[in-house]
């Protein structure tokens, strides 16, 4: 079972209502590391999660994660693309070394199938950097509605997102 569906059906369901965490919501690994990046796309081949890295509008070759972090102060921020199914799409922005952000459209995860999928990318993810991998509402960072547990080894329900 990806997702636990012990809580409260409501609770879970608001925590995947656009109108109410908005259309897309800030995924991330707090505590981050560069390894805990490099970790990250290799995971993403291994899986052979479809994937596009560009800079810009340049599309280009996926270099290590060293490479992308050390970029110049004002160079565009670059953007690795990955659909872990055809249904969905996760977009990771190298922001800093010491926090993985990354964005997934709610629309995208309609229904219990769509939901499975997105929990176990969240688990694979938690699972290989042994950290708890958290998404908050949209323009609420800091306020997680969900989370892979490390401990529990799952993805748990925290809170249900603010009502707008």
């Amino acid at each position: 079972m990806p997702c636990d569906r012990r809580d409260r059906p409501s609770l879970a369901t608001q925590s995947f209502d656009p109108d109410l965490m908005g259309a897309l919501p800030d995924a991330r690994v707090p505590d981050a590391s560069l390894e805990d990046w490099q970790e990250l796309l290799e995971l993403v081949a291994e899986r052979g999660w479809k994937y596009q890295y560009s800079e810009g509008e340049t599309v280009l070759p996926l270099p290590p994660a060293q490479t992308v972090l050390s970029r110049q102060a004002d160079a565009e921020c670059p953007e690795l693309r990955v659909w872990p199914s055809t249904e969905m799409l996760a977009i990771f922005r190298f922001l800093a070394a010491e926090e993985i952000d990354f964005d997934v459209d709610l629309r995208e995860l309609q229904g219990q199938e769509r939901l499975d999928v997105f929990c176990r990318f969240l688990r694979d993810i938690g699972r290989r950097l042994g950290k708890p991998v958290l998404l908050d509402p949209e323009g609420d960072y800091r306020h997680p509605v969900l989370k892979f547990d490390v401990e529990a080894d799952r993805v748990v329900l925290l809170a249900a997102p603010p009502v707008i």
